[in-house]
This record gives structure tokens, C-alpha cells and sequence, in this order.
């Protein structure tokens, strides 16, 4: 199987906790409901095990690309917005991520919202979603391209798709747009974390990755990001390069994804 970029499944160990979390129902009013809090504790993988989690993974996508459900999806916020989510990344409620129970972390999936056609492509990042028959606990920009933002929920279709089929259409949807696609390396709520993954590749005679602060109601994320991506051999190459540094949980993002929230809302 020819694969374009290498994704490592992160082994997670997951302890919930219920605490009170602020939610939109179907009538677009906020209220107060009771969920599990998304507390996670990351293992260490050694580099014999990433062989064998990568060689596990790719003999894993024939199986992935033919998941496809139907249900409710739901979206997260504010309140966990900055925090970790189960990959170990921080969560971005303006970027294209989502939680699910099963799919696996970092891999793709292009929902749609089966009320008005509207799709949108996601990285699974986290673990969820806790809340009763919920099939997606989506971040906001995504809910917010599906229009699902207002109501809180959503029917949906799940459609797990490889990380080649996901940089296609997120290439092609770019080009129509005259924007680019671009290779995001992490996420901090810390600048000298940013400066140091920055520096740490740029060491490795690896083109210089920029640094993009999103600021939302006085709390700061660093991106960090690299490209724009011209072609999927590009995008093979240099996740490569990077998984010999570590650097092994990469998302595809748009010009749109690097703007601030004005640009969605």
C-alpha cells in the first residue's frame, strides 16, 4: 500500500472525570449540562515501538478507509480550549480536529452534515465524545463550517478517508480558493515551547517553520508551520524528516485555518 505520509497510533491511557461543562442544545441556548472532563495520560513510545505501531498502522488504513456511520456529532469548546487533548497536543477550537471513540488518533475523516451537504475534513486528535449517543464531538471552526455551531448538534456521516485522500482535497479545495495548504508541527500555549520546536528543526537544515499566535479571549496558542505543501512526495518527504526528530503528530491545515476567528465567523 503506498502511503504518503507516516502516521503513528499514540498508545493513551484515559482517566474521565464528570465536571460541569457549558453546551448548546437544539433550540441554540446555552446551558449547563454534566460531562466527562477529557484528562489524559500520554505513554512513552520508544523508536523499536514506532516501527511497529507505523507497520501496524499501515496494514490498519485498509480496514479504516471503509468506516462510514451516521449519527449525532456534537461540538467542544471554550472550555477546553488550551488543554490537552488525548494525542498530547494542545486543543484548538479553531482548527479542523475532532474526538471519537475508536478512529485512530491522527488519522482523518471527512464529515458531513447530512442536513445541508456540507463537509468538512477533520484530524482526530482526541477521545470522546462522552455525552450520551454522540458519534463526534467535533471543534468549533468544524461545526461552524457544517453550520451545526448554533444548535449545538447535528446528524452527520462519518467517512474515515487515507491521509493521501485528505491532502487531496484539502489541495483542491485550496486551489479553488487561491489559498495553500500548509504542514502544522505543533501547538503550544507556550511561546519558548514554540521557539524551541522551531529552532530544533531549523538545526536540521530543514526549512525554518513560522510561528502564528491565535489569541482567543486573552488566552494564546502558538502554531508552529511549514510549506506551503506543494505535493503529496513533498509531504511524504518531509514527515519523514521530521519523524526522525520525533516529530511524528502533523496535520494538514489551510491559509483559512492560520487566520484568526474573524476569518469564520
Amino acid at each position: 500500500m503506498n502511503k504518503t505520509i507516516p502516521i503513528l497510533l499514540i498508545l493513551i491511557l484515559c482517566s474521565c472525570t464528570a465536571e460541569q461543562i457549558k453546551t448548546s442544545n437544539t433550540s441554540g441556548q446555552t446551558s449547563v449540562t454534566t460531562a466527562s472532563s477529557r484528562h489524559h495520560s500520554i505513554l512513552n513510545v520508544e523508536s523499536s515501538d514506532k516501527q511497529n505501531a507505523s507497520n501496524e498502522q499501515e496494514n490498519l488504513f485498509p480496514r479504516i478507509v471503509r468506516y462510514l456511520k451516521q449519527g449525532i456529532a456534537s461540538w467542544y469548546g471554550p472550555d477546553f480550549h488550551g488543554k490537552k487533548t488525548a494525542s498530547g497536543e494542545i486543543y484548538d477550537m479553531y482548527a479542523m480536529t475532532a474526538a471519537h471513540k475508536t478512529l485512530p488518533i491522527s488519522s482523518y475523516a471527512r464529515v458531513t452534515n447530512l442536513e445541508n451537504q456540507r463537509s468538512v475534513i477533520v484530524r482526530i486528535n482526541d477521545r470522546g465524545p462522552y455525552h450520551g449517543d454522540r458519534v463526534m464531538d467535533l471543534s468549533y471552526a468544524a461545526a461552524k463550517k457544517l453550520d451545526i455551531d448554533e444548535a449545538g448538534i447535528g446528524k452527520v456521516e462519518i467517512k474515515a478517508i487515507a491521509p493521501e485522500q485528505a491532502l487531496a482535497q484539502l489541495q483542491n479545495t485550496a486551489k479553488k480558493q487561491e489559498k495553500s495548504v500548509y504542514l502544522q508541527v505543533g501547538t503550544f500555549g507556550n511561546k519558548k515551547k514554540a521557539l524551541k520546536l522551531q529552532n530544533k528543526i531549523a538545526a536540521h537544515q530543514l526549512p525554518q517553520p513560522e510561528i502564528l499566535p491565535s489569541t482567543h479571549q486573552g488566552s494564546t496558542l502558538y502554531k508552529v508551520q511549514m510549506g506551503p505543501i506543494e505535493s503529496s512526495e513533498s509531504a511524504h518527504k518531509l514527515n519523514l524528516q521530521l519523524a526522525k526528530l520525533g516529530i511524528t503528530t502533523t496535520q494538514f491545515v489551510t491559509e483559512t485555518d492560520q487566520k484568526q476567528i474573524s476569518m469564520i465567523q
